[in-house]
């Protein structure tokens, strides 16, 4: 397994681009069908990928004016997936932030005990003020405060499945998954995480993150190789290099600006109202990735574009094209193949999270050629070896957890 790739399929609304709703021959309202998710779910399966992934944040953001967001709660949908599939990985994002572990431990324990061993859990630490309001709160936790919070919260969670005797997963339990780029978020992945998801556009940072969090495993009495690292790729897939080249300028052209300028300036942390589309970003208003308030790891991927492109605002929105920072890939399947295989055997990621363009075209897209392409080649499976998620990762029914401080006391002091 350790020679082949991990692959999920991030099911994300109409598709991560922001314009993804607004292409021809799309369906702006098919993320609010359940079909929706299960129809790729089930073409995922039979791709015999690894994970569906479901993205979420327990808040709608006033973003939701100029494109569809996320509209299901993760472990709903998940379930509805389940019941219609038999081998795929479900994994579900639910914030450590605004969640009570002992609630959360059943919920996603229970899914796991029914499915037959193949959740995932995406353990997140919710940024924005919006978020904080939605709970009754003048504003969000300090970024430390939260991933400190987190930890305890997970092991908290953990300690529930390991302790449960009511009902048993074949996989032992959920597997825990994390995503994040800063100094807690790396130590929190080192601390607690199995599958971790990753953004980086540059191959030599890539290998160094995924060298850095294996490590860092070893200093909580862990195995290296008990660690998957998925950096997230978005796909542009086209039947000739020319026909990729055109569907991705269509995109761009199809991005809502204001959807793109508000995205961007929640990252940034200023305001991009009063800047002119032609106009660079200005350098002066970039502060320390390590004071930035929301999310670290997609504000040091733009702020390095920033700082070594120079870009006006224009060109910085479509080269993003809306989305929070993932590297795009537009080519031929052979081509995005090679991209692939270039990063797995350069050790920059043991597989990729994988973000279609659009949904569910650009998925179909990927699949149909993307993956024959990455079989022909060996490096990823043609069937199903295992039942379970961690069979699918090539992990193994993981030992009873070492003993923590996580009380209700402990969380209360990370609130």
């Amino acid at each position: 397994m350790a020679n082949q790739l991990h692959i999920n399929v991030n099911i994300l609304n109409s598709g991560v681009f922001g314009g993804a709703w607004r292409l021809p021959g799309s369906d702006p309202l098919a993320a609010y069908s359940i079909d929706h998710y299960t129809s790729i779910a089930k073409k995922a399966e039979a791709a015999a990928l690894d994970a569906v992934f479901l993205a979420d944040g327990p808040v709608i953001e006033p973003i939701i004016r100029h494109r569809p967001g996320n509209n299901f709660e993760p472990s709903t949908v998940l379930a509805r997936i389940a019941a219609q599939t038999e081998r795929i990985g479900l994994i579900g994002t639910l914030s450590s932030s605004y969640n009570d572990p002992i609630e959360l431990a059943r919920r996603i324990g229970d899914l796991d005990h029914i499915s037959g061993g193949r959740v995932g859990w995406n353990v997140v630490t919710t940024a924005g003020p919006a978020a904080a309001r939605n709970f009754g709160r003048d504003q969000e936790p300090d970024h430390a405060l939260r991933y400190r919070r987190a930890g305890d919260f997970t092991e908290r969670v953990v300690a529930q499945w390991a302790g449960s005797e009511a009902f048993t997963s074949p996989q032992g339990r959920p597997v825990v998954v994390q995503a994040g780029g800063s100094s807690d978020g790396k130590r929190l992945a080192s601390r607690v995480g199995e599958v971790i998801f990753s953004a980086s556009q540059d191959i030599d940072d890539a290998r160094a993150f995924r060298d850095e969090i294996r490590a860092g495993t070893v200093q909580f009495g862990r195995r290296p190789e008990d660690v998957v690292i998925l950096p997230g790729l978005s796909t542009v897939v086209g039947s000739t290099e020319e026909e990729a080249r055109k569907r991705r300028e269509l995109l761009d052209d199809l991005l809502p600006l204001a959807y793109g300028r508000t995205r961007l300036a929640a990252q940034l942390g200023f305001s991009l109202d009063d800047l002119d589309l032609d106009q660079p970003i200005p350098q002066e208003l970039l502060t320390d990735p390590d004071e930035a308030g929301g999310s670290q790891s997609f504000y040091k991927i733009v702020r390095a574009i920033i700082e070594k492109e120079h870009p006006t605002l224009r060109r910085l929105l479509r080269r993003l094209s809306g989305s929070n920072g993932h590297r795009i890939v537009a080519g031929t399947p052979e081509q995005i193949a090679d991209d692939i295989e270039h990063w797995f055997r350069h050790g920059a990621a043991d597989g990729f999270n994988v973000m279609p363009d659009v949904l569910p075209s650009g998925f179909d897209h990927f699949v149909d050629g993307v993956i024959p392409e990455l079989q022909r080649r060996g490096l990823f499976r043609k069937e199903y070896e295992a039942d379970t998620l961690r069979g699918h990762l090539g992990f193994t029914i993981p030992p009873a957890p070492i003993a923590f401080d996580v009380s209700e006391q402990a969380l209360e002091t990370a609130r």
